[in-house]
């Protein structure tokens, strides 16, 4: 009897549960996901070698050796090792070898050295799988613990192909992910985003069969898991896209690997590193390696070391205080020039601010890389309450026709669900938002079809417009309704605080000139 999602679900939030006397349940993740991946290779390889015992019985005069490259060659995809081979402590690195010893002291060494095992028997395939294992020491989790999330764990029904599909699996991978973020806030949120903003994202995008797919800031690799399922959703080869993703914590990277496993999803690359300082993605001839799609939600305004040379700072450098540009830059230089298209999620900041961003987005528009500015809900973040926005880019020249030298502004501000702990966009919400994307507008902007932006405010700008703006992308600006629920405090005092300084400014050069033609008494 095949195993229900909800069954599978219970189950492991029964083992997560376990460790609420032990740790916070924002550091839950760092334990449940790799038992649970390990548990899902041990069940599958033990399911594999019993099939294989099932077929050897006919396979009489086969050396141990034979036997063991047949069942390697036909039957499982991975290694399961044995510890300490050849002496008295061997064991098998698997679920149930560790499980039976469960009682004994040292539980947590004893896994760590399995799960090392697994990694070094398999380095294509698990090389750093399950990130740093801090929780494996007794003095991060007490092995009474560990124990306790182990038989409840065990308790949920085998995690293999044979009793469960991958949909459930990876649906119930998907559901702690959400459980765990939902219940811990902002540190969760950090590689978690909602799976409504994900999939619209990627709905604009629209990824087609064999095409690549990048995520520079991949988290636990939500987005790229959203394109292969999108795309089989809508009749196309899901597990033909080549899956490829940057994420700067080790932990996260593996959480996004086991996550890419769980899907059934194997033509995936997760590598650890500071995009912006240490792009890991490279040509032979260290440029950055393109992609057709690219998707992102990176850290908002985070403050970082400027490029002193880098190639890809078009139109200059990010500021210090504000890496947002930095990751739109990364990301156009990773667009293939072909067909390459990127959708990014940011703060509404990043549409207005001055200086180094303005000069960042002058260059932007006037390559005419920008295809749409989308206004999103305030509060639909984990990690955020400020509303956010969502930029497409095309690579250049590779625009529709009827979208060259201009920008389509749609305003979503007011499209969304009050939920538990923030707002939610609903799938009509997404469905909306998509095909005001891809309505057609007059020569003055407005839409051909009064009807075809589903009732969401949208227009589409000429550039020219945008340049006699200075390049302020402020939806406001050009869709007159999003004014009044995009100002929030935040972008308020943004906007105030570059007033002031350009007043100041303008305010010290009056004063200049006025003190230099021997006028005096205006000072402040």
């Amino acid at each position: 009897m095949a195993v229900t999602q909800q069954e599978i679900e219970n189950r492991l939030w029964d083992a997560a549960d376990e460790l609420r006397v032990a740790m916070p349940e924002a550091q839950y993740s760092s334990v449940v996901f790799p038992l649970m991946f390990w548990k899902y290779l041990s069940d599958t390889w033990e399911h594999n070698h019993q099939e294989f015992l099932a077929q050897y019985e006919g396979l009489d005069g086969l050396s141990p050796e034979e036997a063991r490259e047949i069942e390697y060659r036909d039957h499982q995809s991975f290694e399961i090792p044995f510890i300490h081979p050849g002496t008295v402590q061997e064991r098998r690195a698997s679920w149930s070898s560790i499980l039976s010893t469960i009682a004994q002291h040292g539980l947590g060494q004893r896994v760590r050295a399995s799960l090392q095992a697994i990694e070094t028997a398999n380095p294509d395939k698990f090389s750093r799988l399950f990130g740093s294992m801090t929780w494996t020491s007794e003095a991060v989790l007490p092995g009474e613990a560990l124990a306790a999330v182990m038989r409840a764990m065990d308790r949920t029904p085998k995690m293999h192909e044979g009793n469960m599909s991958h949909d459930v699996l990876g649906g119930a991978y998907e559901y702690l992910l959400k459980r765990f973020s939902d219940g811990s806030g902002t540190r969760a949120g950090q590689f978690f985003t909602p799976r409504e903003v994900v999939e619209l994202i990627i709905e604009l995008l629209d990824p087609r069969n064999h095409e690549s797919v990048y995520d520079p800031t991949c988290g636990s690799g939500g987005m790229l898991i959203a394109a292969a399922n999108l795309l089989k959703a809508h009749g196309g080869r899901g597990y033909t896209l080549s899956l490829n993703g940057q994420e700067a914590v080790t932990d996260t990277a593996g959480v996004a690997r086991m996550n890419l496993f769980m899907h059934n999803l194997t033509e995936f690359k997760v590598e650890v590193g500071d995009t912006l300082r240490d792009p890991r993605f490279k040509n032979p001839d260290g440029s950055v390696k393109q992609f057709d799609m690219i998707v992102a939600n990176p850290p908002y305004s985070l403050k970082w070391k400027p490029w002193t040379n880098d190639p890809r700072a078009i139109g200059g450098v990010a500021p210090q205080s504000s890496a947002d540009w930095a990751f739109v830059q990364h990301m156009i230089a990773s667009m293939d020039p072909k067909k390459g298209r990127a959708g990014v999620v940011l703060p509404h900041g990043v549409l207005f601010r001055g200086g180094q961003e303005a000069a960042i987005r002058k260059r932007v528009l006037d390559d005419n890389l920008l295809e749409a500015v989308i206004g999103l809900p305030s509060n639909l973040f984990y990690s955020t309450t400020i509303p956010t926005c969502i930029l497409v880019f095309r690579a250049s020249g590779t625009k529709a026709p009827e979208r060259q030298e201009g920008v389509l502004f749609i305003d979503a501000s007011t499209r969304f669900t009050k939920a538990k702990n923030r707002n939610v966009l609903t799938k009509a919400d997404i469905a909306d938002t998509v095909t005001a994307f891809h309505a057609k507008f007059n020569a003055d902007g407005t839409p051909v079809d009064p009807d075809g932006t589903a009732g969401l405010p949208a227009r589409f700008v000429p550039t020219a417009e945008i340049v006699a703006n200075a390049y302020d992308l402020n939806i406001g600006r050009y869709v007159k309704q999003a004014a009044a629920e995009q100002e929030d405090l935040g972008t308020l005092i943004d906007a105030y605080n570059l007033a002031r300084a350009e007043r100041q400014k303008t305010e010290q050069h009056m004063l200049a000139v006025l003190s230099a033609a021997g006028i005096e008494g205006f000072d402040e």
